[in-house]
């Protein structure tokens, strides 16, 4: 049976990716900042093959517990998926304050990078580590500073731990989503506009050719592929799921 850990794991997307995990045989070890949404998600996938910990991936500390935690429990990781991540505060370049700007690179980008240090040492050769950006990693947004500043340098790390990690044949991919229909676009649409929320989401959905938000299954897909033995030779890629937004 193979192991999969899923930072951000008590959110919408890790908990979609979670369940299709299972439902192909899967243990899946969820790693979240909070308890009780833990405690919550694993009810709700309801299975004896979840393992939850509780930690904050911007501490190296609670990141190096949480890998070897499901390592000493389960064995070798086979697959990472490196999600956690934040929007943090709607402002501009200029409107951006150190504290806002720091909290989001401090969960988007150092959780990222402590995650790939700790987690990859106690993979099993030949695994596959998915990291979360965003199609703001791929064109500006406004409004958007950190947490678009954010998502570019996630490409980075996810190119130079490709090339590190070769000669052992893990692979390390990043997924794009469009905007995902759930809890966190509706917090950022009530931030861009928030006289009327409906105008960012209209406006939104209008540049999206397949005229819709997408799903979280629908990016849950993408990276339980990149996960499988059927993405083999897939490693330093941008996959996009994101109903055509950045064609």
């Amino acid at each position: 049976m193979k192991t999969a850990l899923i930072t951000g794991g008590a959110g919408e997307l890790g908990g979609a990716t979670a369940a299709r995990l299972l439902a192909a045989g899967w243990r899946v070890a969820l790693i979240d900042l909070n308890e009780d949404a833990l405690s919550s998600a694993a009810q709700h996938l309801n299975s004896e093959h979840v393992l939850t910990v509780a930690a904050d991936v911007t501490q190296a500390t609670a990141c190096a517990a949480y890998a070897a935690t499901v390592a000493d429990t389960w064995g070798p990781i086979d697959f990472f998926f490196n999600n956690a991540g934040i929007v943090g505060k709607t402002t501009s370049v200029t409107d951006t304050d150190e504290d806002g700007f720091d909290r989001v690179m401090d969960v988007n980008v150092r959780g990222v990078w402590l995650g790939l240090k700790h987690v990859a040492p106690r993979m099993r050769d030949g695994g596959s580590i998915v990291i979360t950006s965003s199609v703001a990693g791929l064109r500006g947004t406004p409004g958007l500073f950190p947490y678009t500043v954010s998502k570019h340098a996630v490409i980075g790390a996810m190119r130079a731990a490709a090339l590190d990690l070769a000669p052992r044949q893990i692979r390390v991919n990043t997924v794009h989503p469009a905007p995902i229909a759930g809890r966190m676009m509706d917090e950022l649409e009530q931030g861009m506009t928030p006289e009327d929320p409906m105008i960012f989401r209209e406006g939104t959905v209008g540049r999206i050719p397949l005229g819709r938000y997408v799903e979280h299954d629908e990016v849950a897909a993408m990276v339980c592929f990149l996960a499988s033995d059927e993405a083999s030779a897939m490693t330093g890629g941008q996959f996009t799921v994101d109903g055509g937004f950045t064609i």
